[in-house]
């Protein structure tokens, strides 16, 4: 039996659905992005510098995710939750970009009421799959240390699809919850300027007519159940990887079994790192502040991802180093080894 690459991503009617929800509660059909405005002299700068980060990112996973589907010596479950995390964020990035360089470019911030809210469900629900994601790559690399004589068989192809495809679904389910809670509980009567490059959570809050504070408790609540326990099973997971690594006798194979992992600890830290500098420090009475920091985990994680995994791990360097050229020959094959 054979993997393939499962995504789910559910398909709404976000015109539908807003109409439905809304009624007349709105006098406001469409939003102003403001984006970088206070730094208006700098709008050419400012596009290049996000249109290279961009580029480079979507370079950087697609080819994770063509080595992942193309090398015989990648066809393992490591490499495929990598191949999911990587098509991952190719869609986070390309949820937020493309608009942003747009706005930049041609000065119109212009959103539509239902993009705009389908934008900031896209950009949750996926933050919310990448905690099971890394979650799941933590589980992963456990199994292969910890547990060696029954990783093959606990990870089988089977295993790999529901993990993943789990990861999706939940992330993607639970903001749906809290999507229809917010379109049934506010209304924009005021103003429909948001200060920030994408429809940020709390910058939609911060615009609303309506009483905010339900909506802002349920928010905490759903972040802290879709990144408290996928972060606390990734610490214990590398807990028990450390514990059983320190065990080995040889310095030689606590390198070697420390090197399987290590890669993906530092994907684990700046990701939780950046979200926790954009989202848990102190609230500042400066508007721009809570826009900056967001710009760590949208443009960091992403363009960060396949550089570590590809300068820290052997097997990716030399998949790319066999496969760059040949990439547009082959035809793809399973992404497992069985």
């Amino acid at each position: 039996m054979y993997c393939t690459m499962v995504y789910f991503i559910p398909l709404l009617d976000m015109d539908l659905l807003v109409a439905m929800m809304l009624g007349n509660q709105t006098k406001i059909d469409e939003f102003i992005l403001l984006g970088f405005h206070e730094f208006y002299e700098f709008q050419t700068f400012l596009f290049l510098s996000f249109l290279v980060i961009y580029i480079v990112t979507m370079i950087g996973n697609f080819l994770i995710v063509m080595l992942v589907i193309f090398d015989e010596h990648l066809k393992v479950p490591m490499y495929f939750f990598l191949g999911s995390l990587s098509f991952l964020e190719i869609c986070y990035s390309s949820n937020i970009f493309p608009r942003m360089l747009s706005a930049l470019l041609t000065g119109n911030g212009t959103i539509s009421f239902s993009n705009c809210f389908m934008q900031w469900y896209l950009c949750s629900s996926l933050v919310a799959t990448e905690c099971c994601l890394l979650c799941v790559m933590s589980y992963d690399r456990y199994l292969a240390i910890c547990k060696p004589l029954h990783y093959l068989t606990t990870m089988n192809s089977q295993t790999c699809i529901h993990l993943t495809t789990s990861s999706w679904i939940n992330g993607f389910a639970v903001f749906s919850i809290l999507l229809i809670l917010m379109l049934q509980q506010l209304t924009f009567c005021r103003s429909n300027e948001i200060n920030h490059y994408f429809c940020d959570y709390f910058a939609l809050l911060s615009i609303s007519c309506s009483t905010t504070w339900l909506l802002e408790i349920m928010s905490y609540i759903v972040a802290a159940i879709f990144t408290l326990p996928p972060f606390l099973l990734t610490l214990l997971s590398y807990v028990y990887i450390i514990a059983t690594v320190l065990k080995i006798p040889s310095a030689t194979g606590r390198q070697k079994a420390f090197s399987t992992c290590s890669s993906h600890l530092v994907v684990v830290s700046i990701f939780y790192g950046s979200l926790m500098i954009a989202y848990m420090l102190p609230r500042t009475e400066k508007a721009d502040v809570p826009k900056f920091s967001s710009f760590l985990y949208i443009a960091l994680p992403p363009l960060a991802n396949p550089f570590i995994y590809s300068l820290r791990n052997k097997e990716v360097k030399e998949a790319l180093r066999n496969n760059i050229g040949r990439l547009i020959l082959y035809k793809p094959t399973s992404p497992f080894r069985i």
